[in-house]
C-alpha cells in the first residue's frame, strides 16, 4: 500500500504545481495535440491510480485486482481533469480576441487544405468563432478537427489533425 500512497503523494505534487505555475509540460508534449498530456491531466491520472490502488488494498485486494482498480480511477479523474480544463479553457471572455489566443486551440477545417495551399478553419476562443485560413503538413478534407499550431499572419494559422479525440 506504501508504493501506491507514494505514488498518489506525486500525482498530487504534480497536480499542485500545475495550479500554480500553470502547464509544467508546456512544449515538451506539443507532438500531442490537445489537452491530453497536460500536467493538470497527468497529475490526476497519476494521484487517482495511486490512492485508488491504495484504497483497494486498505479493502484487502490483492495486487492483481488493486493495480487494475487503480488504473481504472485514474483514468476516470483523468478524463474528469481533461474535461473540466477544456470548459474552462473554452468558456466565455469579455477580452479582446487575438489571432495568438488560438494557438493550443482546437478548430474544425471548412474548406479542404491542399498540400501547397491554404484552405479554411474555425477555432472557437473565449466564446467567439474566428474563421481563418489555415495552412498544413498534410491535405486536410472539410470537417477534419485540427489544432493549432502556430499562427502565420494576422490572418492565417498552421494546424495538424488530432489523432486522438476523446469523448
Amino acid at each position: 500500500m506504501t508504493v501506491f500512497l507514494v505514488i498518489g503523494l506525486v500525482g498530487l505534487v504534480l497536480l499542485g504545481v500545475s495550479l500554480v505555475l500553470g502547464d509544467v509540460f508546456d512544449g515538451a508534449l506539443d507532438a500531442l495535440a490537445g489537452d491530453a498530456f497536460s500536467s493538470a491531466v497527468i497529475g490526476a491520472f497519476v494521484a487517482a491510480t495511486g490512492f485508488g490502488g491504495a484504497a483497494a488494498q486498505a479493502l484487502e485486494a490483492p495486487m492483481v485486482v488493486a493495480l487494475p482498480a487503480g488504473l481504472a480511477a485514474g483514468v476516470v479523474f483523468g478524463w474528469f481533469a481533461w474535461w473540466l480544463t477544456r470548459l474552462i479553457r473554452d468558456g466565455g471572455s469579455d477580452a479582446t480576441v487575438s489571432i495568438d489566443d488560438t494557438v493550443g486551440r482546437d478548430g474544425k477545417v471548412l474548406t479542404s487544405i491542399p498540400t501547397d495551399g491554404f484552405g479554411v478553419v474555425n477555432i472557437l476562443v473565449g466564446g467567439h468563432t474566428l474563421r481563418l485560413n489555415a495552412r498544413a503538413d498534410q491535405p486536410l478534407e472539410p470537417g477534419t478537427e485540427v489544432h493549432v499550431t502556430s499562427v502565420l499572419s494576422p490572418t492565417a494559422v498552421t494546424v495538424a489533425p488530432i489523432w486522438n479525440q476523446l469523448p
